[in-house]
């Protein structure tokens, strides 16, 4: 079974008295497990897609079965219980409170699971090491470099052990060899088993992934395997 399956999905906005087809019948399936990059030029609908994926929004038409469930038809409360258990997200501006540590930011989705203090820790803990910043976990964000910080938003992403790292613009806000060594992360948590969806406007970037999926005018346009780095 699919961990994502998309069936004739669509999505359409109302702007003024104007109806915008962001996605037109799209019908996509995933498998546990893979790296998947989402390009397409601003307006395409990746962002829209993303948002579908990451159970932000729903579809107007469709069904999209996450992990089995139908979300397609859920409420905003059902789907925010979707996102906690099976979505991790990555974006490009980190989100990170300021005044917390990176191990109480890695803490926070825990705080939410409803987990006890000294097993939150113990788990928040792994997951700092996980992404090779257990020497700065007391640190606050402005004492960490945009490469700490984007670590500290994946281990946060993947403390709750979600089915899905859904990281939007990741290297967005990184220089090139930072970005790299973020993209050398993400290969390392792919051989774990992790399941990525990497939304990117980059060539380069999309490249680290195992499959790019190309968007074009809600529609996808081609859907095809990475030739695998030598």
């Amino acid at each position: 079974m699919a961990l994502i399956r998309l069936q004739n999905i669509s999505r359409r906005y109302q702007m003024g008295g104007e109806t915008i087809h962001a996605l037109r019948e799209i019908s996509l399936e995933i498998e546990r497990g893979e790296y998947v990059a989402i390009m397409g030029p601003s307006g395409s609908g990746k962002s829209t897609l993303m948002n579908l994926i990451g159970c932000l929004d729903t579809p107007t038409t469709g069904r999209y079965e996450l992990n089995g469930t139908d979300v397609s038809g859920m409420d905003d409360n059902r789907l925010a219980e979707v996102r906690n258990r099976e979505i991790g997200f990555v974006f490009q501006t980190f989100n990170l409170l300021p005044r917390s540590s990176a191990l109480h930011n890695v803490e926070l989705p825990l705080i939410y699971a409803g987990l006890r203090a000294e097993e939150r820790r113990q788990v928040a803990l792994q997951a700092i090491r996980d992404v090779g910043l257990e020497d700065r976990m007391h640190h606050r964000p402005n004492e960490l470099s945009g490469g700490q910080r984007q670590r500290v938003a994946v281990a946060r992403a993947l403390v709750n052990k979600p089915s899905i790292l859904l990281a939007d613009e990741p290297t967005g806000n990184l220089d090139s060899r930072t970005g790299e060594e973020i993209m050398a992360l993400f290969a390392q948590l792919s051989n774990r088993g992790n399941t990525i969806i990497l939304v990117t406007h980059e060539e380069e970037v999309a490249l680290n992934a195992r499959r790019i999926l190309r968007i074009r005018d809600g529609l996808i346009a081609s859907d095809d395997p990475v030739a695998p780095r030598p």
